[in-house]
């Protein structure tokens, strides 16, 4: 059963077509020089690395209490290697290149996590790489209604940050970079936080202010996002005790610690972009301090730490970074991702990215000019707005089954595959159409949910890789369509 042309009404629903803003001619526009946009461009990229794997130690460490680290020197003296922070925007950035196509299609999303993505992805990615299998393409593995994890899950974040180093002044266009693929696995308010930061990190390349950079993140969100009241809470609250993070820290727990820590407080993007806000706001432009505070405020420290790291890497620069004398050793090992590069560095990945701004900036309506001898980018910039509001859950729901059923139908009506017959069982579960697929087609449904049956890693993610509140449902949907539990659990990935 093809899923592109029904994968393609779902995104058109939610947030419209994905494509570039068209902004009149007369807009206003900055300028770059080359140099500039290479050393602002490199140094988002090293913050970005500097903030996962020097905040790896800190990750999940500190839940209940924040930490103590009182002394932090950013450091990479054994270069960078692979990890979930940077790794998929890798894969996404080389194909981009590649094709010369900001917007990969979902199709080719999906083929390049089957070939590519397969090892040290957890959680809501974990479980849309799964779903794949079956034959479904982004959005639709993203869709709270079919991943139990996207909800909630902070990959709306962390696989975020590159996608606004490429768009600089640019916020609405990272944004609708960024949800092209961050969408692959989440849905909902995570989707926001996507908008959040690469309006963040697009808007860094233009001010060193950190007001003018949270009131532009802000504007990328829906009005009625619950993340306009987590930076405004943090922000009132730094106000108020600039100089006691701790305090800080203990009123975000209080109000957004709502799991008793845990998977779904320390994955999830209330905890995480509060850590966030408080480390730029703490670290006041300075990477160290930046960054210190992000481990200190725990959680999934890595995420909230590359995220800051990014933006304030845009604000000092790459230049400014290296004459810190910090101990950076150019090379970004491949420890992750299969059919990639062995010998890529930590500058070959920013002059990629260098390489896909100009296109952005480009495509955009900006222009690469030559002015006394040096490359100046003339970019049309953008004012921050929300470009994917908030869907109501309800509608989003019963437009998927609106869609969808005809489909599932044609799989227990026509002659299907057994990937097929699997991939409307599972369909028929999340959407609450199984006891009527099971009435009409009994003989049909049968074989289409011993097919799903076949599917052993699907099966995993539904009945021991879903421990989060959507998990529960599923996995009693699931149950009573005749999918059985497997013996034991096992891992999805070596």
């Amino acid at each position: 059963m093809k899923t592109t042309s029904y994968v393609l009404l779902c995104l058109i629903v939610a947030c419209g077509p994905v494509a570039f803003a068209d902004e009149p001619a007369a807009s206003p526009t900055v300028e770059l020089s080359g140099e500039q946009l290479r050393d602002k461009i490199r140094g988002g990229l090293l913050g970005q690395m500097l903030g996962n794997l020097n905040g790896l130690k800190h990750e999940m460490k500190y839940i209940h209490e924040p930490g103590n680290v009182v002394q932090y020197t950013p450091g990479l003296p054994n270069g960078a290697f692979t990890d979930d922070d940077t790794d998929f925007e890798w894969v996404y950035v080389l194909e981009m290149q590649r094709a010369n196509t900001i917007l990969l299609p979902p199709q080719r999303i999906a083929q390049l996590w089957k070939s590519r993505i397969n090892r040290r992805i957890w959680c809501s990615n974990e479980f849309a790489r799964q779903l794949m299998d079956l034959g479904l393409e982004p959005p639709l593995t993203g869709r709270f209604a079919l991943n139990p994890w996207a909800d909630f899950n902070i990959s709306g974040q962390f696989l975020c940050e590159t996608f606004g180093l490429i768009a600089p002044a640019m916020p609405q266009t990272a944004g609708r970079i960024g949800l092209n693929y961050t969408t692959v696995a989440i849905d909902l308010e995570p989707a926001q936080s996507t908008q959040l930061f690469t309006a963040m990190i697009a808007t860094a390349f233009t001010t060193n202010s950190l007001d003018a950079i949270l009131d532009a993140g802000v504007s990328a969100t829906d009005p009625q996002s619950d993340l306009r009241e987590i930076v405004a809470d943090v922000r009132k609250w730094h106000k108020q005790y600039s100089d006691d993070w701790r305090t800080t820290r203990r009123l975000v727990k209080k109000k957004y610690s709502r799991h008793n820590g845990g998977m779904r407080d320390r994955n999830g993007y209330e905890l995480i972009t509060a850590s966030t806000i408080a480390a730029l706001l703490y670290g006041q432009g300075d990477p160290a301090k930046t960054l210190m505070t992000a481990f200190n405020f725990g959680w999934d420290a890595d995420n909230s730490a590359a995220t800051a790291g990014t933006i304030v890497g845009v604000m000092k620069g790459y230049r400014w970074m290296l004459a810190q004398g910090w101990s950076i050793v150019d090379r970004y090992r491949n420890t992750t991702r299969q059919e990639m590069p062995t010998d890529e560095t930590i500058t070959g990945f920013a002059d990629r990215l260098i390489d896909l701004a100009e296109k952005v900036i480009i495509d955009g309506g900006g222009q690469r000019l030559r002015i006394n001898g040096r490359t100046v980018y003339r970019i049309r910039t953008e004012k921050p707005g929300n470009i994917m509001p908030l869907p109501n859950l309800d509608e989003q729901t019963a437009q998927m089954r609106k869609s969808l059923k005809p489909k599932i139908e044609a799989a227990m009506t026509g002659k299907s595959s057994a990937q097929q017959r699997a991939q409307a069982a599972y369909l028929a579960i999340c959407l609450d159409l199984s006891g009527e697929m099971q009435t009409q087609h009994p003989t049909v449904w049968a074989e289409s949910i011993k097919s799903l049956g076949r599917y052993e890693n699907v099966l995993q993610a539904i009945y021991y890789q879903a421990n989060v509140p959507r998990g529960s449902m599923l996995r009693k949907r699931a149950t009573a369509a005749g999918l059985k539990r497997p013996a034991e659990r096992k891992k999805l990935w070596e």
